[in-house]
């Protein structure tokens, strides 16, 4: 998802105050379990934890910590007289879940903005359109998100012709599902200064246009800039609203810690919540920025984390999306054979991306760079080779958002690499619908690999990229077991994996992608005690019915966050 650039100085100066670190260091072992007696005893549970062979129906916590997982007599030699004694009544019980990639903040934003995602034809997409803007004032702009037209009955590209008419007195500015393509209309264009044959493409970017050069309302990649920083910014307390709305759709998910890709201004809204005793979120931020060095010195101005709130590293990115026909391809799209996709404006700035990784590197942040085409993914590789073969191999953990389509032979250098992929399983669901009239049958067989991957021996965590899809983890759960689509047909089911790989991909996986693998993300003495209790087993249930799991009660440091206490 393409997030649109907000000033620096508002998060400069709401984070002013001397800083002693910029990232959290890495656990390197499982914390000692603190003395005296329990204050929470869980038993009657059916406890699944990844890699755990031995059957455990009752754990114990203190001071935040599993401190005995086991039978109910093993846990209650630490029960004490003022311990909480809650029985799970059978349910199924697992670590908390870890969404590795997503968009906390401007997803809790997005809640209040238009949604497109549920219309299925052309006038539906009016008839929202027309209402919306009814609401509004003249001048105000109408900013929504969410259209996909390839499942309509007509799927004749957007155009701003479809709401010109509709919308005279107001600019408006409607992202497409996957954030690298978007719909402008004549008022936006007009106060962005647009004219028949200006402004020309930037770099990394593209204007459509008609046959005499008027422009057609399409925007992708950064061609979105040029008319998104006429937006008005969030304001501060609209930022904090959003967060708070977006943790609590997280917490009721079953999320217990998310990696958010986000704008530098996310960082104040998210500190806030945390002083306020609000952030109910275990939350690794990855900072967007082109130029990292100038990044680096803006985070060295957070103050010093803590197990609720840190940096974990800096993304840029290599390309666009499938859908949009930006994801850089090593050969020409099928149905646009004069395209092989968009090279992003930060990978076409001339020794960028290393500069960018020698910086991370320095200041001990992890790498987190989009690559949704195959020869984005191979170019990113390649950059990550570079930058081991000049530093020498180190445990770095650099990552590639999305690793949607491969080229075969890419697949075990993730692995030699020790590169992380964070990929987004319900991706597949929506991309499905147009991949193979994209790309062809041929490359569509190594895209989505999460097997491939895995079998190949490489860190995969999974994430939903919401607000681009559902937050719910068993949606993405149940599309990597069955290779569900949107049709409502399964796809590449090559590719599929074991419920057990895919939870673990949501738990232990999420927690190794950001150096907390012996703190976060399974239930055993020493971690902390984050877990879920679920309405229905998922182990009991057929592959079909995984996308109907529920969560019953979330859990993050042995408090109960979801219903809130």
């Amino acid at each position: 998802m393409r997030l649109h650039q907000f000033q620096l100085v508002v998060a400069f100066v709401a984070l002013a105050g001397a800083a002693t670190a910029i990232a959290a260091p890495p656990a390197t072992q499982p914390a000692p379990m603190p003395d005296g007696p329990a204050e929470l005893i869980v038993v009657n549970a059916k406890v699944w934890s990844p890699g755990r062979k031995d059957a455990a129906d009752s754990f114990s916590v203190r001071a935040g910590r599993f401190i005995a997982v086991g039978s109910k007599s093993q846990v209650e030699a630490r029960r004490g007289p003022n311990t909480k004694i809650i029985d799970a009544g059978g349910r199924r019980t697992l670590p908390g879940l870890i969404d590795a990639h997503l968009h906390l903040v401007s997803g809790g934003i997005s809640l209040s903005q238009v949604s497109l995602r549920e219309c299925r034809s052309r006038q539906e997409f009016i008839d929202v359109i027309k209402q919306r803007v009814a609401e509004l004032r003249p001048g105000e702009w109408l900013v929504g998100r969410g259209w996909s037209t390839e499942s309509w009955p007509d799927p004749t590209p957007l155009t701003r012709a479809w709401i010109d008419h509709h919308t005279p007195n107001n600019p408006v500015l409607l992202y497409r599902m996957d954030g690298h393509c978007a719909l402008v209309n004549l008022a936006a264009l007009n106060k962005a200064g647009f004219t028949r044959d200006q402004p020309p493409n930037p770099p990394g970017g593209v204007i459509d246009r008609l046959p005499d050069g008027m422009p057609t309302g399409i925007l992708r990649e950064s061609a979105i800039d040029l008319v998104a920083r006429f937006v008005p910014e969030p304001k501060f307390e609209d930022r904090c609203a959003g967060a708070l709305a977006a943790i609590r759709e997280a917490n009721r998910a079953g999320l217990t810690c998310v990696h958010s890709m986000g704008a530098w201004a996310d960082v104040a809204a998210l500190k806030k919540l945390r002083n306020d005793g609000k952030l109910s979120l275990r939350v690794a931020l990855f900072l967007q920025d082109e130029y990292w060095p100038a990044g680096i010195r803006q985070i060295k101005t957070f103050d010093t984390p803590d197990d609720r709130l840190w940096i974990a590293g800096l993304k840029a990115y290599m390309d666009g999306s499938l859908g949009s026909r930006t994801a850089l391809m090593s050969e020409p799209y099928d149905d646009q054979p004069t395209s092989s996709g968009v090279l992003s404006k930060t990978a076409l700035a001339r020794d960028r991306m290393a500069v960018n990784f020698e910086a991370a590197e320095r200041a001990g942040l992890q790498a987190a760079v989009h690559a949704i085409g195959d020869e984005a993914n191979r170019k990113l590789l390649d950059l990550y080779e570079e930058l081991e073969q000049k530093t020498g191999a180190r445990d770095r953990r650099p990552r590639v958002e999305h690793a949607q389509h491969l080229i075969p032979d890419d697949i075990p250098r993730f692995a030699r690499l020790r590169v992380i992929a964070s990929m987004q399983p319900y991706h597949k669901a929506d991309d499905a619908r147009y991949a193979e009239r994209a790309i062809g049958r041929a490359r569509c067989e190594s895209s989505y690999a999460f097997r491939g991957l895995m079998e190949a021996g490489v860190h995969v965590a999974f994430g939903s990229d919401w607000p681009v899809v559902t937050l719910n983890p068993f949606q993405g759960v149940f599309v990597a077991v069955t290779g569900w689509t949107l049709t409502g047909n399964t796809w590449m089911t090559h590719q599929n994996v074991t419920l057990e790989q895919a939870l673990t991909a949501y738990t232990a996986e999420g927690a190794y992608a950001v150096f907390r693998e012996n703190e976060l993300g399974r239930i055993e003495p020493g971690y902390r005690a984050d877990f879920v209790l679920l309405q229905s087993d998922p182990f009991a249930l057929k592959p079909e019915q995984l996308r109907d799991v529920t969560v019953a009660e979330t859990y993050v440091g042995g408090t109960r966050v979801w219903p809130a206490e």
